[in-house]
C-alpha cells in the first residue's frame, strides 16, 4: 500500500493540535466508514463478498474516570466490543477525546456511565456495540502469555519493509493438512496520519495444509513501515493469507499495545469461534 492511501480519508482529529475538553461531548466522536478505509487499500471483504469476514474489535480503556454525585473521582476499567460488520468505525483520537470529557462530569452511578457510553458508541459505530466497565483490580487478574508457536527465534533474511505478500505460501513438499496457532511479537506499522509506530503482537491460527513459517514471519515483519490503521491492517493480514495459503479456517488476532490509555485489538476469523480477550504483557 502507498504510504498515502489512507491519508485521503476524513481521519477528524488524528494529527491535529487541540486541547482535551473537560467536559462530556458525545460530538466529539468521528466515526468513519469501514467501507472506506477498506476501499483505500482495495479491500474486498465481507459477508456478501467472496471472502466472508467475521469479529470485533476489542477495545480497552485503561484511564477512564468520572465523578460521583459529591463530585469524587471514580476510576473503571473499559471493555468496547464492536462487531467488524458494524459500518463505521471510530478514529482512535476523538474517541480518547471523548472518553476524557468523562473525567469532570458527574454521574449518579456506574450504571448511568454505562448506559450512556452504550447509547453513544452503538450510534458513531452505527452497529452491534457492547459496553462493559470493569474494576480496577479485575483488569490485573487478565494478564496471559500467547499459547501456539512464537516464530521470533526463526533465523531469516528481511529485507521488505513495506507489505509485502509475495512472501506467502504453503510449506514445499505436498499437501500436509494441519492446525497450527502462530504468533509473532515483532509486528510494527505506522499510522497512517501521523506516522507514529503502532506496536503489536499478531496470533494466526488456522488448519489447512501447512504454511510455510518463514515466509508468514517474513510477510508480517513487512508491514514495518506500512501505514494504515489497526482494523484495516489486520482485515489485509487476514484476506492476503487467505489468498495465498487457502486455509479451510483462518483467523488473525492483533493485540496491539495502548497510546493514549488505549488499546485497539482487531479479531477477524473465516467462521464463528471463541474470541481471544485477554491481556498481553505489553499490554
Amino acid at each position: 500500500m502507498r504510504q498515502d492511501e489512507e491519508k485521503s480519508l476524513s481521519t477528524g482529529p488524528l494529527g491535529l493540535t487541540g486541547d482535551y475538553a473537560e467536559g462530556y461531548s458525545a460530538e466529539l466522536l468521528h466515526p468513519m466508514p469501514r467501507a472506506e478505509g477498506r476501499g483505500a487499500v482495495g479491500l474486498n471483504v465481507g459477508l456478501d463478498s467472496a471472502l466472508p469476514l467475521l469479529g470485533r474489535d476489542l477495545w480497552t480503556g485503561y484511564e477512564f474516570s468520572w465523578l460521583n454525585l459529591k463530585g469524587k473521582p471514580v476510576v473503571a476499567g473499559l471493555k468496547i466490543n464492536v462487531d467488524c460488520v458494524s459500518t463505521n468505525i471510530v478514529e482512535s483520537k476523538s474517541m480518547k477525546l471523548y472518553l476524557n470529557g468523562f473525567a469532570q462530569t458527574q454521574f449518579v452511578d456506574a450504571h448511568a456511565v454505562s448506559a450512556r457510553l452504550n447509547d453513544d458508541l452503538h450510534s458513531a459505530f452505527d452497529g452491534g456495540v457492547v459496553v462493559d466497565l470493569t474494576p480496577i483490580d479485575e483488569l490485573a487478574g487478565q494478564w496471559a502469555s500467547m499459547q501456539g508457536q512464537c516464530l521470533d527465534e526463526l533465523d531469516i533474511q528481511v529485507t521488505e519493509y513495506q507489505r509485502a505478500p509475495e512472501l506467502l505460501g504453503q510449506m514445499s513438499g505436498g499437501s500436509h493438512v494441519v492446525t497450527e496457532h502462530l504468533y509473532t511479537h515483532l509486528f510494527r506499522s505506522l499510522c497512517p496520519v501521523t506516522a507514529q509506530p503502532d506496536w503489536a503482537s499478531v496470533v494466526v491460527s488456522y488448519t489447512g495444509n501447512a504454511i510455510d513459517h518463514a515466509g508468514l514471519l517474513g510477510y508480517l515483519i513487512s508491514y514495518r513501515c506500512h501505514q494504515a490503521f489497526h482494523e484495516t491492517t489486520i482485515e489485509r493480514i487476514y484476506a492476503d493469507i487467505m489468498a495465498a495459503c487457502q486455509p479451510t479456517f483462518l483467523s488473525v488476532n492483533g493485540r496491539f499495545q495502548r497510546r493514549g490509555g488505549l488499546d485497539i485489538n482487531p479479531f477477524r476469523c473465516s467462521e464463528e469461534c471463541p474470541v481471544l480477550d485477554v491481556r498481553m504483557p505489553r499490554q
